[in-house]
């Protein structure tokens, strides 16, 4: 590109050479997340993701909830996939590690760094949050959502909108603590559906479940018929994913 065209249109500031060639770049360090992530996940089937706060007290009821509902799944044969921090995620790979089944965590390198929790068994580390999110939709046999701040309502927006627009299998979509989402479907029925911007039938994508226990059947109900593994037509539409 000529000097003139890098000047030309008012208001524009010039292309710099430098960043543009670091952008161009950054393409590799992409490509190399979701090989690595598709790598190391695709033996964890059947897997569960779990979300919630990050700034969750080790002596809150949030997260002792969560470790029971992590141990719970590990000891039925799911994996579990958290965010690998602190908080709701810490507990998920804690109750998870104390279980069967693989603890994993889906690291995100974060300006003010954020720590990853001791209780591992896989450890990835992620720059970009887009391709972290792929990696808890690919393998996900269900998610189990806690309560969170913005980051949790983004992955729940997400896989509602995955599975709403069949980018995704439908999964188990389940919700933990009533008193705290109830607000929040209330606004879904009454503005929502009422306004025509969702189906009435997209609300049984959610499930509200308490009880570890009943959560681990919630799932295995949802796979009676159908086991785990996507079948030919899920799998074609997840390469889109």
């Amino acid at each position: 590109m000529t000097e003139k065209h890098k000047t030309s249109h008012p208001g524009l500031s010039p292309i710099n050479d430098s960043m543009l060639t670091r952008e161009s770049w950054k393409i590799f360090q992409i490509m190399a997340e979701f090989v690595e992530g598709f790598e190391r996940l695709a033996q964890i089937k059947p897997s569960v993701s779990i979300f919630g706060s990050a700034r969750t007290p080790t002596d809150h009821p949030y997260y002792k909830r969560t470790e029971e509902i992590a141990r719970a799944l590990s000891e039925a044969g799911f994996s579990v996939v958290s965010g690998g921090g602190p908080g709701i995620m810490e507990a998920a790979n804690k109750g998870a590690y104390a279980g069967k089944s693989p603890s994993i965590g889906l690291n995100i390198q974060l300006p003010h760094e954020q720590s990853g929790n001791p209780y591992q068994d896989i450890s990835l580390s992620f720059r970009h949050f887009f391709s972290r999110k792929v990696m808890f939709v690919k393998y996900a046999a269900a998610y189990v959502v806690m309560p969170g701040g913005f980051g949790t309502l983004d992955e729940l927006a997400e896989i509602l909108t995955l599975v709403q627009t069949g980018k995704t299998r439908r999964i188990p979509i389940i919700l933990v603590h009533k008193p705290f989402w109830e607000g929040l479907l209330g606004w879904f029925e009454q503005t929502l559906v009422e306004e025509g911007m969702i189906d009435p039938e997209d609300m049984q994508l959610i499930q509200l479940i308490d009880e570890p226990r009943q959560i681990v059947e919630a799932i295995f109900n949802h796979y009676e018929h159908s086991g785990f593994e996507p079948n030919a037509e899920e799998q074609e539409a997840m390469l889109d994913l």
